[in-house]
């Protein structure tokens, strides 16, 4: 069950002035509608969705009837296991509507407010319901199956039965389950500070660039200046940003203590022995493929630090440092797409996985699935949201026209497909699919497009830099969210031992990974001081063990998206299946059903396989110019 947490070179030239000027443009209101979502498609307006809330919270006291009554039927677990569910629908319909406004301008107190209505809600969801679990706990496995034989509406919810059932020595009484359901209150508090302070309130600085322009730094345009082509003018940035994230280090280190405090108070309450446990052991993720993950990683930095010497041959600079690792590599190539010409580039890419996701793409591209471009207030980076299950899902980015704009419009696109296969095919009882698998469409998606892109382009020098966006994917994805997925195992397990953690603490322990992972100490790459403050700059790490998933979503791709793209059609039916598959089974399951078993350490050898592959082919292009 769903969880409550919930082409001519002037017409170029005249285009991309065009797409630069949406890409700059800060107010909403002049953006085309065309490039921003269409909420009304949820709700046709706030007093509908204020109805819908209120109708909510009256039917939410229907299920205190179910109480204690459980057990008597199979008929009496299926009403209830149907009214919540579909209550459960409704609440992340109504929340989905209002995040997403909110998300459109965080400083708008209307929304934001919409928002906070809805956490409370959800806590009181969980109170009310927080009968349940204990209630089916005290029927055994042999009961439990019986009922589903009488009752077959029940087969939807056999999982989610069986499951609870795995996880029964978790499971408190009825009044510590209420308990646990009423810290939801505050659960939020930590990303909910974090997100505001970022987006809304935070003194962005701005610094002055070498051609005279000033650039206030807010998150969107930092992910734009680091990759500035003037390298001091990329050194400034960084400077000034992560200096600027410094002076409120005690602020944002107050904010992630009390994350890790939220996750520690958790896994104590279910009667695990981590924070880590308790995270992972939601989706039976053995604690081992986590850790497995760590010291793979840490066993092949010597492949990633020749990626990084690679990066410093083709930049030609003397000494590497962390301000150059977002710089276009190449000084003649800027690899530049509109959204017209990206939204292209996607459709063709995706041709292997066949004309009914092609269709749905373009309905996602022309029906207003998408909030395209930055502008004041609008929350930083990208997502896609599945959770209005009878509508469509939606997605948000910052398109600011580069090749990685273009690549994180296809990630998006991947999480959307996944969503909208899942909502279409399953019932919404085993719709919503794990975080484990959640990145694996995603980065698929741009396996696909780079595969593409490279077939596309003959000049060594674009097809050089194409190579490299694959490598920095891989940089990003797996030895960058490695990283993290080692400093949030860092914190925690620190916080566990009783330590203090401040903000000061928080740079230290970023810091002495930072350096390791980028090969400082063997001057591979340097470090810069102003690094050490990057953690507060990061909002996964209010995700309570998310980003693992990253690396490990990653190398399953590579593995699945190469059997694709080599023409196997058993593995595409297989890829497809996966996405349609929902929360149908745990996801180690149903990616050994689609073809790789991330219980092993292939999965991440392959990965590394390929990106020597890749590095090659670079180094033969770059011998070859030299020639």
């Amino acid at each position: 069950m769903h969880s409550l947490e919930i082409t001519g070179v002037m017409a170029a030239c005249l285009f991309f002035a065009t797409v630069s000027a949406f890409a700059q443009e800060k107010d909403r209101s002049k953006i085309p509608d065309k490039y921003k979502w269409d909420l009304t498609q949820i709700y046709p307006s706030d007093d509908a969705w204020k109805s819908a809330k209120e109708q909510l919270v009256k039917d939410l006291q229907k299920i205190k009837a179910y109480e204690g009554t459980l057990a008597q039927s199979p008929q009496q677990l299926l009403g209830c296991l149907d009214l919540v569910t579909d209550l459960n629908k409704t609440y992340s319909r109504i929340y989905v509507y209002a995040s997403m406004n909110s998300d459109q301008d965080t400083r708008e107190s209307k929304y934001l407010g919409m928002v906070q209505e809805m956490s409370q809600i959800g806590s009181e969801f969980g109170a009310i319901t927080s009968f349940m679990e204990p209630e089916i706990l005290k029927m055994d496995k042999a009961l439990v199956d019986g009922f589903i034989a009488k009752e077959k509406k029940l087969e939807i919810y056999r999982f989610y039965l069986n499951d609870l059932l795995r996880r029964q020595a978790h499971t408190g009484t009825a009044g510590e389950e209420k308990i646990i359901a009423d810290a939801g209150l505050m659960a939020d508090a930590p990303y909910s500070i974090f997100n505001i302070l970022s987006n809304a309130e935070f003194p962005y600085p701005e610094v002055t660039l070498s051609d005279g322009q000033k650039l206030k730094l807010d998150q969107a345009n930092f992910q734009l200046g680091r990759t500035l082509r003037n390298r001091d003018d990329r050194k400034k940035v960084f400077a000034t940003f992560f200096g600027k994230l410094n002076e409120f280090r005690r602020t944002y280190g107050t904010q992630l203590y009390a994350g890790v405090k939220r996750d520690m108070f958790f896994a104590k309450a279910r009667k695990y022995n981590s924070a880590m446990e308790s995270a992972l052991d939601a989706n039976n993720i053995p604690v081992t493929v986590y850790q497995s993950l760590v010291k793979g990683v840490n066993d092949n930095l010597t492949t990633f630090h020749r990626y990084l010497k690679l990066r410093q041959r083709i930049l030609g600079v003397d000494q590497l440092h962390y301000y150059d690792l977002y710089a276009p590599l190449l000084e003649n190539v800027d690899l530049k797409y509109s959204v017209d010409e990206a939204q292209q580039n996607i459709i063709a890419s995706l041709a292997p996985l066949g004309n009914d996701y092609i269709g749905v793409t373009k309905k996602a591209f022309s029906e207003r699935w998408v909030d395209m471009y930055p502008t004041e207030g609008k929350r930083s980076g990208a997502y896609s949201n599945g959770g209005a299950y009878d509508v469509h899902p939606y997605m948000l980015m910052n398109y600011n026209g580069k090749y990685d704009d273009m690549s994180t419009l296809t990630h998006e696109l991947g999480h959307t497909m996944q969503s909208y296969y899942s909502n279409k095919t399953q019932p919404y009882a085993t719709a919503s699919y794990p975080i484990f698998v959640a990145e694996v469409a995603s980065t698929f998606n741009e396996a696909l497009l780079i595969d593409y892109m490279l077939k596309q382009i003959k000049d060594d020098k674009v097809k050089l830099s194409l190579l490299g966006s694959y490598l920095e994917n891989i940089k990003g994805t797996v030895f960058r969210q490695t990283q993290f997925a080692e400093f949030e195992m860092k914190i925690h397990e620190a916080a566990e031992k009783g330590e203090a953690l401040t903000g000061d603490k928080f740079n230290e322990i970023y810091m002495e990974l930072t350096k390791k992972y980028y090969g400082h100490d063997k001057g591979v790459c340097m470090v810069d001081d102003e690094i050490k403050t990057e953690w507060a700059f990061i909002p996964h790490f209010y995700y309570n063990f998310y980003v693992y998933q990253y690396a490990t979503s990653f190398t399953a791709s590579a593995a699945l998206s190469e059997k694709v793209l080599a023409g196997d059609k058993e593995a595409t039916k297989k890829y497809m299946e996966f996405l349609s598959a929902g929360g149908s089974d745990y996801p180690i399951n149903l990616l050994k059903k689609a073809g790789v078993d991330m219980t092993t350490s292939q999965p991440l050898e392959l990965t590394m396989k390929k990106m020597n592959r890749v590095m090659d082919e670079m180094e033969k292009i770059l011998d070859k110019m030299k020639k």
